[in-house]
This record gives structure tokens, C-alpha cells and sequence, in this order.
């Protein structure tokens, strides 16, 4: 074929797509099954009333979609090795997939398919390019050439490109809890936690490691927090918070190496970064809601992260960038625990601040309903584009305290693993408590720390362990514990 010789595995793939794509159409447009699944999704109270087992029908469509998902897998395998990183790069590729080409259209899902998959392989067979005398290497816009492809569609046509546009609909869900200011029993909880955090290196002649841990778990807190600011009083969810944290942590080493600044100032301006990155993504992101928000915050944190990772000259490439020590009175574990514990206190408590402030009560007006936000005069974009360079801040911070806590970075604090545990902290406290984060980032890194050391299964029991919390605390611990207060009370 063209002069080549095309393996015959590849020839068998190009029918077997096909073949798959008319099945799952004839499945769903032409059977009984897929009329009760398209039912289901338009009104489902509807359907229950028509004495159809909803329960059993989804559970259907998570097998069909379960099934799928394993054809693929096995499919892929002799022509690609098995690996530990498959599941988030296939699940990266699966949402890009289905956002570009239309929720709920599979046609759609099949051309967004070939149309990645035509501009890799351009770009691999084009190679290097001379743009105004500057020679650019295609091949390396491979490696985020699905996610620029999803900016791009989702800026230009929200809904994917045989999607259908999203309809404004009056606000008819069950308002969620209003925020209350603290008791004085929460307050006196507070100062207990935040004395015990200040007594804590007590330990370290005897426990050297607990400070250490200690700095790792109050980042957490920082950077959670920071999530939960957009996710559950903003109502936007990020699946690339992890581009702020990033951007920080670069922003802190950058001016340190390339600026010569002192460690202290580079601290403090490193999140400068993670705030310019928000202004720009966040002017986009605020023109989305639901899952297509949601996934342009993931291609533009993994555009961050192409190009972090390929810019040696400036980031390190992939090995990023060492020597990052603190100051020589920041230099021992203890001393730098305590600044990282007042940045920390001070971050968590202005965005606690923030909620209750104007600012607050309209981002959370936007979030329950915007329509009726816009129609007492809130402009509901800026709100959420503010809220988003808001929650910048403390995040970058949060990388910034990384990055000299650990002595150097590299594009792992942009990955979509680091996104990840992100979301798992917020949801593991509970998104609709201000105490989630700052319980689910604490339990969450004491328990992955705990693991690793003890087995090299460290993955599949830490992940055996999140999910017997989630179906424990289905509201999230710090949202269980609220619950029995509520009882007691």
C-alpha cells in the first residue's frame, strides 16, 4: 500500500473499528435495550414510573461499556506492552475523544477518533517545518496534539462537532446546604488542630520523619483547598488543577535560577505565574460548564505540561529542575515546617474568608442558578474567571512550597496523576463541607505515604482502601461527621 507494507494486525484494527461502531449504533438506535437507555437518559423518572428496572439497565450499559473498554485494551496489546500508565493515558484519550466528537453522539466519537489520530500521524510524517526561519519539530506536538485539538473545539464549538448545543434551563435541583460561619465548638476545634500542628516538632528527636510528612501533608491541604474553592462553592470542576500547582512550582525555581532572586522572594513570587495562567485559561473556561469545562481545564493543564516537559532550554525538559535548597536559616526540616504551617493557616483561612465575603454569596448565586444570578445583575463569567484566579494563588503557593521542600521539580507536578489527587482529597472529605479538603488531603497523604512504605502493591491497597472510605463516607468523611452532628443536634 503506498510502497509499504502494512501489517496485517493494523488491516484486521481498520475493519474491527468500523465493524464496532455500526453494532453499538444498531444496538442503541434499533433494539428495545438502547430505546430504555435513551429513555432513561431524556427522563428517567419517567421510565421508572413505567415499571422499568433502572438498576439493572445501567448496570447493563456499564458491563456493555466495561466490555468495550477491555476489547480495546486487548486489541492494543500486540502493539503495545502492558503498563501501569495505560489507564490514565487511555482514560485521557477516551474523554478527548467523546468531548470533541459530541456527548452522546458515537458517530461523532468515531470522526473525533480519526481526526487525532490523521494529525499524528501528519505531524510524525512531516516532521521539522521552517516557520519565519524557525525550525519546528512536529513530531515532539504529538505528544499534546489530541488536547489542542479539544481547546480548539470546545472554544469554537462548546458542544463537540456533531454534539447538540446546551439549552439554558431554569434551576429545578434541591439547593445544596447554605454555608455557616464557624461555632464557637468549630473555632475551639481549629485552635486545637493548629496548636497540636504547632507542638508537632516536638516529635522530631524522636520521630526525625514526622516533620518532613507533616510539610508534605499541609501542601496537600493548600493545594485541596484551593480545588475546592471552583469545585464546591464555584461549581466548576477542574480536571487540570494540576497546571497551577505546576506553574508555581516553575514560577518559584525560575525566578531563583534564571532571576537570582533570594529563596524567600522566590517563594512569594512563584505563584505570580500560576496567577497569569489562570487569567488566560480561566477567560475560556468560564464560557463552559459541566464536563466540557471540566475537560478544557485538562487540555490546557496537559498543554502546560507539553510544553514544560520539551522546553530543555528553559524548564529542564524532563528532568527538570534541581537545586532548589532554602535559605540557610529556612535549611533545617523544623524551620521550614513552621513557615510552611503559617502560609498554610493564612491561605486556608482567607479563601474560608472569601466565602462569607459579597464575593462569596454571588459565586455561590452563580453556581445555583445563573440565570437568576444574571438576572439580578451578577455578571456571572467574571465572577467565575475571578474565583479562578483566586483559587491560583494559594494553589501556586502551595507548588512554590513544594518545589524548596523537596530540592527540585519536574513536569510530574503538572500530570494528570497530580490532578488526580487533588480531586480524590476533595471528594474523600466531601465537596459540600469547607472541611473536606482540609480532612481529605491529610488522610489521603498519610495513608499513600503509609502504603508505599509497606508493600510494593502500594497502588492496588491504596486504592482498595480509598474505595472502601468512599462507600463508608458516600458524602465524604468530613460530610459524614457533619451529618451526625446535624442528628445529635
Amino acid at each position: 500500500m503506498l510502497d509499504h507494507q502494512v501489517p496485517a494486525y493494523n488491516i484486521a484494527l481498520v475493519v474491527i473499528g468500523p465493524l464496532v461502531l455500526v453494532a453499538l449504533w444498531h444496538a442503541l438506535t434499533r433494539t428495545r435495550w438502547g430505546t430504555l437507555v435513551r429513555a432513561a437518559t431524556s427522563d428517567r423518572e419517567m421510565l421508572g414510573a413505567l415499571g422499568i428496572n433502572q438498576a439493572w439497565l445501567f448496570t447493563s450499559v456499564f458491563f456493555a461499556g466495561a466490555f468495550l473498554a477491555g476489547l480495546g485494551g486487548a486489541l492494543q496489546v500486540p502493539r503495545m506492552s502492558a503498563n501501569l500508565s495505560l489507564d490514565l493515558d487511555t482514560i485521557g484519550n477516551a474523554f478527548v475523544v467523546v468531548v470533541v466528537g459530541g456527548m452522546g453522539s458515537i458517530p461523532g466519537a468515531f470522526i473525533a477518533a480519526l481526526l487525532i489520530a490523521e494529525i499524528k500521524a501528519l505531524c510524525i510524517g512531516i516532521g521539522h517545518v521552517s516557520i519565519f526561519g524557525i525550525d519546528v519539530s512536529l513530531s515532539k506536538f504529538t505528544l499534546v496534539a489530541e488536547f489542542v485539538v479539544m481547546a480548539v473545539v470546545l472554544v469554537l464549538r462548546p458542544w463537540g462537532l456533531l454534539g447538540r448545543a446546551q439549552t439554558a434551563v431554569r434551576f429545578t435541583g434541591a439547593p445544596e446546604t447554605p454555608l455557616r460561619p464557624a461555632d464557637k465548638r468549630l473555632k475551639a476545634l481549629a485552635a486545637g488542630v493548629v496548636l497540636l500542628l504547632v507542638l508537632a516538632p516536638l516529635m522530631a528527636g524522636s520521630f526525625p520523619y514526622v516533620p518532613v510528612l507533616l510539610v508534605e501533608i499541609m501542601i496537600a491541604v493548600l493545594f485541596a483547598a484551593s480545588l475546592h474553592f471552583i469545585m464546591g462553592p464555584g461549581g466548576m470542576h477542574s480536571f487540570g488543577h494540576a497546571a497551577y500547582f505546576g506553574l508555581g512550582a516553575y514560577g518559584a525555581a525560575l525566578f531563583l535560577k534564571m532571576l537570582s532572586l533570594p529563596m524567600e522572594l522566590a517563594l512569594v513570587l512563584g505563584p505570580l505565574l500560576a496567577v497569569l495562567g489562570a487569567l488566560v485559561f480561566g477567560w475560556f473556561c468560564v464560557r463552559l460548564s459541566g464536563v466540557y469545562l471540566a475537560m478544557l481545564t485538562l487540555a490546557f493543564a496537559q498543554i502546560v505540561w507539553s510544553i514544560v516537559y520539551q522546553w530543555d532550554a528553559v524548564t529542564g525538559g524532563s528532568n527538570g529542575i534541581l537545586g532548589l535548597w532554602p535559605s540557610r536559616w529556612l535549611s533545617s526540616p523544623v524551620a521550614y515546617y513552621y513557615v510552611t504551617l503559617v502560609f498554610v493557616v493564612l491561605g486556608v483561612w482567607l479563601l474560608r474568608r472569601m466565602l462569607f465575603a459579597p464575593f462569596g454569596h454571588a459565586m455561590r448565586a452563580s453556581r445555583d442558578s445563573a440565570l437568576r444570578a444574571e438576572a439580578i445583575g451578577i455578571d456571572v463569567q467574571r465572577i467565575q474567571w475571578t474565583a479562578f484566579v483566586i483559587a491560583s494563588i494559594p494553589c501556586g503557593l502551595a507548588g512554590s512550597l513544594y518545589a524548596f521542600s523537596k530540592g527540585n521539580i519536574s513536569p510530574e507536578v503538572i500530570s494528570v496523576g497530580r490532578s488526580v489527587d487533588g480531586l480524590v482529597m476533595v471528594l474523600l472529605g466531601g465537596v459540600q463541607t469547607l472541611a473536606g479538603p482540609i480532612v481529605g488531603a491529610p488522610v489521603y497523604t498519610w495513608l499513600k505515604d503509609t502504603v508505599m512504605r509497606q508493600t510494593d502493591y502500594w497502588q492496588a491497597l491504596l486504592g482498595a482502601a480509598i474505595l472502601l472510605l468512599v462507600i463508608a463516607f458516600p458524602q465524604g468523611i468530613a460530610g459524614f461527621v457533619r451529618e451526625r452532628f446535624a442528628e445529635a443536634d
